[in-house]
């Protein structure tokens, strides 16, 4: 089966690409999707659940660190699982988890550009919504068609526009309120603590963004040193760039203010702050970060589903369509995300991701903890530590979810079982053999 290798060279990506590619990814859909997700379940602390968000992500980079350093890979997760698990139902369940909670990010992403485009124009809802966010999916697929230079210089650019821009932001609505916390408000949340802990599922979906730099493993310059280092240095810019825009939208906006606009709060919390100016300057920043967040999710997830394609952990039917199969996943992500934005609202789409990713998460940590630790040499209780703080905030999500919109609960659960049912039909095991595979 050929795959379009011009596209995977060794080293064509930088240190401050892979970077940028990380905090590209993370920052669409971090700031101007989740921000308002976050300040509804937990409450006037909502700043905070992105430092424990951060603290936990940085546990989890853990174990995609310590294999990507081991076997530096464009395979990235699939990669990663299919040596702790072998060529069985469980590695490729796991990494079709992580390839459709990359989807879900790319739509969540995709209809908060959506949100905040119309927002000028007092629309926030209707069929335009859907109609504009798979505008952008589609001019997503286009610009990824050309190939990887264009992604990496584009992501470049976005980065440093959007993390200059989100900066400016915070430190003058900061400035503007004489650095006060207005969002006391006495919550909306009667669950305390396990809506604080429920939060930081939203949080670690906000810093996910860093799974893009360990899917582009061999591609990065000197990947034994630079993938860890990319990882941890775009998670540090990230938890920078959020707790800046979380006080900031505190300082302006009470908490009930903050929920009542929760899918386009920044633009909410940027009037009263910097008058009417500064709402248009956060619209188009937040269409910047949000296009460019989809394009490079977009090029991640036809990534992973080509690998995954290649280590026949799916089944592939070209539809009829020529080219490569590369360019065949970039369609079918396209199509996917689509049709997730169409269906859900910001809210359930994010809800979705971090049931998927919690899960494919968990499973990577145990993999590396039962396997391959002693051949990584990765610390037992650091692995344990994460899958520990995985199932805690997924039980505390859970619970949540099950009080305010239960059926998202039964989506994702049914969902998760028809991934593991199909890919246990697929292949011939649950653990397969582990091959030494590098890709």
């Amino acid at each position: 089966m050929e795959h379009d290798h011009e596209k995977f060279k060794k080293g064509s990506i930088s240190l401050i690409g892979a970077t940028a590619m990380g905090t590209g990814v993370m920052i669409g859909a971090g700031i101007f999707a989740l921000t308002g997700q976050v300040a509804q379940l937990a409450g006037p602390l909502f700043p905070f659940a992105f430092i424990v968000g951060a603290i936990i992500t940085g546990f989890s980079a853990y174990s995609y660190i310590k294999m990507s350093n081991a076997w530096p890979s464009s395979g990235g997760i699939a990669m990663i699982l299919q040596k702790a698990y072998g060529s069985g139902a469980i590695a490729a369940g796991a990494a079709l988890l992580m390839a459709l909670s990359m989807v879900i990010s790319e739509s969540l992403v995709a209809r908060t550009f959506a949100t905040y485009v119309l927002l000028p124009f007092d629309i926030v809802s209707g069929p335009l919504v859907p109609i504009l966010a798979v505008a952008v999916i589609f001019f997503a697929f286009i610009v990824n068609v050309s190939g990887n230079r264009s992604v990496g210089i584009f992501s470049i650019i976005m980065a440093v526009v959007k993390i200059g821009g989100i900066a400016l932001f915070g430190i003058a609505a900061l400035w503007s309120s004489g650095f006060q916390f207005v969002a006391q408000g006495d919550g909306l949340t009667e669950f305390r603590v396990t809506g604080f802990v429920a939060s930081v599922a939203f949080t670690i979906l906000a810093f996910k963004g860093f799974t893009t730099i360990t899917n582009s493993g061999s591609e990065i310059t000197d990947p034994h040193r630079n993938v860890g280092r990319a990882i941890m240095i775009s998670i540090l810019i990230c938890v920078i760039v959020y707790l800046l825009v979380a006080f900031a939208v505190g300082s302006s906006l009470s908490i009930e203010e903050i929920v009542a606009a929760k899918d386009y709060s920044l633009a909410e919390a940027a009037e009263p702050a910097l008058g009417r100016f500064g709402f248009y300057l956060t619209v188009i920043l937040a269409a910047i970060a949000t296009a460019s967040g989809v394009l490079a999710s977009v090029f991640a997830v036809s990534r992973m589903l080509a690998m995954l394609t290649d280590m026949k952990m799916i089944p592939h039917s070209h539809f009829g369509m020529s080219g490569s199969i590369r360019k065949h996943t970039l369609v079918y992500t396209v199509v996917i995300a689509s049709l997730l934005a169409i269906f859900f609202d910001i809210g359930r789409i994010a809800s979705l991701g971090a049931f998927f990713y919690l899960v494919m998460d968990m499973a990577v940590h145990w993999g590396v903890y039962r396997y391959m630790r002693v051949e990584v040499g990765a610390a037992a209780p650091v692995l344990l530590l994460a899958l520990f703080f995985d199932a805690f905030v997924l039980a505390a999500f859970t619970a949540i979810k099950l009080k305010t919109d239960p059926m998202i609960v039964i989506y994702a659960i049914v969902s998760i079982a028809a991934v593991f049912v199909f890919e246990r039909t697929y292949m011939t095991s649950w653990i397969g053999e582990r091959k030494n595979h590098t890709h």
